[in-house]
């Protein structure tokens, strides 16, 4: 079965203009959201309608042929009533995952110990086709199992991981390297299998040039919450004396200072803390030992740069971003952003703003907004 987000589009002439149309209607919920905050024009950064997904995950279905009285398998996805719709082909994917979906199957339904109980599928791909795939099961995976996908591994040149319950498998390796352009300077990165990496990478990309293109460069330095692997961070640490930066996740924090080695940058420190607990280690609320080796006071902050989750900026953080000369938030939940700009806007102006398209075809759409404090408190 076909459908128009997921199903084979290709022969649709309508696709770019149902592109337009969906991205006009987000563009102007989001104006008539923010109306009574901002008159500032914003700025739109548009996806590709096609093949625009790195990373992708699909149920895998299993199906009778009657006629050849065999099983064969499907990928499939939970439709808008929660029914199952199975997939022919997606053009939301990149193009190497693309390629790749049919001919793992094929490969998969060779074998019942690599078909048996595959419950789902994850695809992750760098734009230098570097793949990743996870094949999740709900059963225990034995050495047979790894010996069959090792075979399959090299012969479609990939990586793939096994997991099931408490187990998981890496064949060869977890995560895949990544080369981005950004502003005519190669940054590298190292995503890893579970780990957060933004799923479109060409608006990625924009949304970064976007932030390094609207700010100053600077002599004093960055405080950057809720840092991820460092996807913003290591671009704008070329624009900062120093950056400090937190997240709460292990993995995250485990991937950033990778990346931070991979691009040779030294001008970072990265800790694992929730914004709260910064907030409190600032604050010199109570110690931290994972502070030891790092010396706040010996910052100098002028710009806070903030990416929380849909839940948005808690009040402890909202009350710390008031502190900074300058706010750099992106945010996934417009709801959210508006509470938040609500109380920024007492001791802030907004001087840029931007939607990004991260999810075409979707409800969803990223916001950035960067603030400048008053001279004086409105």
């Amino acid at each position: 079965m076909n459908c128009k987000y997921f199903g084979s589009c290709a022969s649709c002439t309508l696709y770019d203009k149902n592109y337009d149309e969906q991205l006009n209607y987000k563009i102007q919920r989001e104006k008539n959201r923010f109306s009574n905050l901002t008159t500032c024009d914003f700025d739109i950064i548009k996806s590709t309608p096609k093949n625009f997904r790195n990373r992708a995950e699909f149920r895998v279905w299993w199906e009778k042929d009657e006629q050849n009285n065999k099983d064969i398998l499907t990928y499939a996805m939970n439709d808008f009533n929660k029914e199952i719709l199975k997939i022919d082909s997606c053009e939301i994917v990149n193009e190497d995952i693309k390629n790749l979906m049919p001919k793992l199957l094929t490969e998969l339904e060779k074998s019942m110990i690599l078909s048996f109980r595959l419950f789902a599928i994850e695809f992750l791909v760098s734009s230098t086709s570097d793949m990743l795939v996870t094949l999740i099961y709900h059963k225990k995976l034995e050495d047979e199992w790894i010996n069959l996908a090792k075979q399959i591994e090299q012969k479609l040149n990939i990586k793939i991981i096994g997991r099931s319950r408490k187990q998981k498998i890496v064949l060869s390796s977890d995560f895949i390297n990544e080369s981005l352009k950004i502003n005519n300077q190669e940054f590298k990165f190292a995503y890893e299998e579970n780990g957060f990496t933004q799923p479109n990478t060409s608006v990625n990309i924009k949304m970064i040039e976007w932030v390094l293109n609207n700010i100053e460069k600077s002599n004093k330095d960055l405080c950057e919450l809720y840092c991820g692997g460092g996807n913003f961070t290591i671009p704008l640490s070329k624009k900062f004396s120093k950056v400090l930066a937190t997240e709460i996740s292990k993995t995250s924090i485990k991937s950033a200072l990778r990346n931070c080695g991979l691009n040779n940058i030294e001008n970072i420190d990265f800790i694992r803390m929730s914004s709260e607990e910064f907030v409190e280690a600032l604050n010199e609320v109570r110690a931290f030992n994972r502070l030891k080796n790092i010396d706040l006071k010996s910052y100098d902050f002028d710009t806070i740069f903030m990416d929380p989750p849909r839940s948005g900026l808690d009040d402890t953080t909202r009350a710390l971003a008031k502190n900074f000369e300058n706010i750099i938030y992106i945010s996934c939940n417009p709801e959210t952003l508006y509470r938040d700009l609500e109380e920024l806007l007492k001791t802030h102006k907004i001087v840029r703003f931007a939607l990004f398209d991260q999810f075409a075809f979707s409800e969803h759409i990223e916001s950035g907004v960067i603030l400048e404090k008053y001279s004086f408190v409105v």
